[in-house]
C-alpha cells in the first residue's frame, strides 16, 4: 500500500484513530502508571485529552489547511487536558501546530501536508514546549520517548527518509526509548512497569503511522512484573499529595507564570504550566495537599477558570468504564431554542437541530462523545433518520459507549420519557421505562394548510390549521388553534391524565391559552401544560398521557 500524505484529512483521521486506540489501551495504560502518583490514570487523561483535540480538529472538516486543523488539535487539547500527561500532550500537539504554523508564514501560503521534516521539526518543537511546561524533566518517563523519537526523526531527515520512512524510525526508537525507561526510574523498575506516558505516546504514534502507511504496529501488551510485592511503587503512593489540581489561567504574563510555579512548587509536586501559543491563557496542573493554596496561587496572577480538583488518595472511588466523566447521560435531538432550554433544564444533553440540515451520524457521535458518559440513552424524537442513528450509535459504541436509543418520535414522546428516566437503575431497567413512557405518549401534530387539497377529514384551504396523526391528516379547523383542539379531543378519546403542548416558531402565545380554555372547558380534571419550544416546522406538537 502506498503512504498517505498526511494533508488535513489525515491529520484528522489521525486525531479520530488515536482516540480510537487509546480507548483500547487505556486500562493498559493506567496499569502502568506508577510515576509520579499510582493513581492508574495516565490512559484515562490522555484519552480524555485527545478526545478534547478530536472534537475541535473534526469540527473544522471543510478545511484543507493542515495548520488550522494542527491549531485546532492545539486548542483543544489545552483546553480539555487532564492530568500532568494530558498536559504533556497539549505541549506535544502544541509543538505540531506551531512547526504547521511557522512552515505556512514561511512559504507565504496555505498549507497543504506534513512531511518528514517538518514532522521532525514538530517533535522538536514539542520537546522545547514540555520542558517549558514541567521544568526539569525526568528520565525514565514520557519526556525522554518524546526526546529520543525527535532526536531519530531528525536523523531521519538528514538521510533523506520520506515521511514513511521517518515515521517508521520514529516508532522504532519510541519503542525503544521506552523499554529503557525501567532503567532510569527507579520506582518503574520497583513495579515491574515501563513508563505510563510514554506508553500512551507510542499508542498516538503508532497510530499516526497506521494512518500514513496503512501499517499497524503489532506490539504485546506491557504488563506490570513488580521485583517485590510491597515495593517502593506503594510507598509513593502513600506517600503521594491528596490533591490534583488543575485550571486554565488568563491574565497573566510571563513573570506571573514564574512567580505561580514557584509558588506550586512550594506547594507540591509534578508541576506543569502550559502556554496556548500567544494566546495568553495557560493550563496549570500540580499536585498538592493545600488544593485551596493552589487555587488562590492562581488568583495572585491572574484569573483561574474550569478548575478542577480530584483527590489523589481515594482508592475506593468507582470510575465509569472507559474513562468517562459520568456513568450515564441522555442525550436528546431538538429543535429550536425553547426546547433546548427545556430538555436541557431536565437534566439532558442536548443536540440542537440545524436549519435546514439533517442530523448526521458524524453530529450525533460527536454529541454522543461529548455527553461525556459511558452510557447514553439517546431520544432522537423524530429528528434523525433510522440510518444515521444506526451508524452514529455504532460508531460510537465501538469507541465504548454503550448506547440504548429511545424510540421517540416527537419532542413530546422525548419529554415523557425524560420524565422517567432515572440514572440509578441498571441500563436496560432505565431503557425499557423509558421506551414504555414514550411509546404510551399518544402524539400527533398542528400545521398550516398551504395549498388546497382533499384530506380524510374533507378539504383544506390555504392557512387551515391541519391536526395530524401519524401519517393522517384527522382535522381540519380555520385556524391552528381550532385544529389543535379537536386533535386534542381525539387523542383523549380513549383517557389520559396529562397534555402537552409544544408551539412552534411564530405561533402567538394566545393559541396557548385558547387551548388551556378548552381543555378546562370540555376535558374536567385533565392538565394542560404548554411550552415555547420555538421548533419549526408544525406549529404545534401534541402528546396525551
Amino acid at each position: 500500500m502506498s503512504a498517505r500524505r498526511l494533508d488535513a484529512s489525515a491529520l484528522r483521521d489521525w486525531a479520530h484513530a488515536a482516540v480510537g486506540d487509546l480507548i483500547t489501551h487505556t486500562d493498559e495504560i493506567n496499569r502502568l502508571n506508577v510515576f509520579p502518583v499510582a493513581d492508574s490514570d495516565t490512559g484515562t487523561n490522555m484519552l480524555f485529552t485527545m478526545r478534547s483535540a478530536w472534537a475541535q480538529a473534526d469540527a473544522l472538516a471543510d478545511t484543507d489547511d493542515v495548520a488550522q486543523v494542527a491549531a485546532a488539535l492545539a486548542r483543544g487539547a489545552l483546553h480539555g487536558a487532564r492530568g500532568n500527561s494530558g498536559v504533556i500532550l497539549s505541549q506535544i500537539l502544541r509543538g505540531l501546530a506551531d512547526a504547521t504554523a511557522e512552515a505556512g508564514a514561511q512559504r507565504c501560503e496555505e498549507l497543504v501536508d506534513v512531511d518528514g521534516a517538518l514532522l521532525a521539526a514538530a517533535l522538536r518543537r514539542a520537546v522545547t514546549l514540555v520542558v517549558a511546561s514541567i521544568g526539569q524533566p525526568v528520565p525514565g518517563t514520557i519526556f525522554s520517548v518524546l526526546r529520543a523519537a525527535a532526536n531519530a526523526a531528525e536523523q531521519a531527515v538528514s538521510d533523506g527518509a520520506d515521511l514513511a520512512d521517518v515515521l517508521l524510525t520514529v516508532v522504532d526508537t519510541a519503542a525503544v526509548a521506552l523499554d529503557k525507561t525501567p532503567g532510569q526510574l527507579a520506582v518503574l523498575a520497583e513495579a515491574g512497569v515501563v513508563d505510563a506516558g510514554g506508553r500512551g505516546l507510542l499508542v498516538l504514534l503508532d497510530s499516526m503511522r497506521a494512518v500514513v502507511t496503512g501499517h499497524a504496529s503489532s506490539r504485546q501488551e506491557y504488563v506490570p512484573t513488580p521485583l517485590h510485592a510491597h515495593g517502593s511503587a506503594v510507598t509513593a503512593a502513600t506517600a503521594a499529595p491528596q490533591f490534583e489540581v488543575m485550571y486554565l489561567l488568563t491574565g497573566c504574563d510571563a513573570g506571573g507564570v514564574e512567580k505561580l510555579r514557584g509558588e506550586l512548587d512550594r506547594l507540591g509536586e509534578s508541576v506543569a504550566i502550559a502556554a496556548a501559543g500567544g494566546g495568553g491563557q495557560y493550563s496549570v496542573h500540580a499536585h498538592v495537599d493545600d488544593a485551596g493554596a493552589a487555587v488562590e496561587a492562581g488568583i495572585a496572577v491572574g484569573t483561574p477558570s474550569r478548575i478542577q480538583i480530584t483527590s489523589l488518595t481515594g482508592t475506593d472511588v468507582a470510575r465509569p468504564a472507559g474513562g468517562w466523566a459520568r456513568e450515564r447521560a441522555v442525550l436528546a435531538v431538538v429543535d429550536g431554542v425553547g426546547a433546548q432550554e427545556l430538555f436541557a433544564g431536565e437534566g439532558a444533553h442536548v443536540l440542537g437541530v440545524l436549519p435546514d440540515t439533517p442530523v448526521s451520524a458524524k453530529q450525533l457521535l460527536h454529541a454522543l462523545v461529548d455527553a461525556g458518559a459511558a452510557q447514553v440513552m439517546v431520544l432522537p424524537n423524530g429528528y434523525v433518520a433510522a440510518e444515521e442513528l444506526v451508524a452514529g450509535c455504532t460508531a460510537a459504541i465501538g469507541w465504548g459507549i454503550d448506547v440504548v436509543p429511545v424510540p421517540a418520535a416527537s419532542m413530546v414522546q422525548g419529554l415523557a420519557a425524560l420524565a422517567v428516566h432515572d440514572a440509578d437503575r441498571q441500563a436496560v431497567d432505565d431503557g425499557y421505562t423509558m421506551a414504555r413512557a414514550a411509546a404510551g405518549a399518544r402524539h400527533g401534530s398542528v400545521r398550516v394548510a398551504t395549498e388546497e387539497a382533499l384530506t380524510w377529514a374533507g378539504t383544506c384551504k390555504p392557512g387551515d390549521g391541519l391536526g395530524i396523526s401519524g401519517d393522517e391528516v384527522l382535522i381540519v379547523g380555520d385556524d391552528i388553534a381550532e385544529a389543535g383542539a379537536g386533535l386534542i379531543d381525539l387523542l383523549l378519546a380513549v383517557g389520559g391524565e396529562l397534555v402537552t403542548v409544544l408551539t412552534g416558531a411564530g405561533v402567538d402565545r394566545t393559541v396557548a391559552a385558547a387551548l388551556q380554555e378548552h381543555v378546562h372547558r370540555r376535558h374536567l380534571g385533565i392538565e394542560l401544560v404548554t411550552y415555547h419550544t420555538d421548533h419549526r416546522g408544525d406549529a404545534l406538537l401534541i402528546g396525551v398521557e
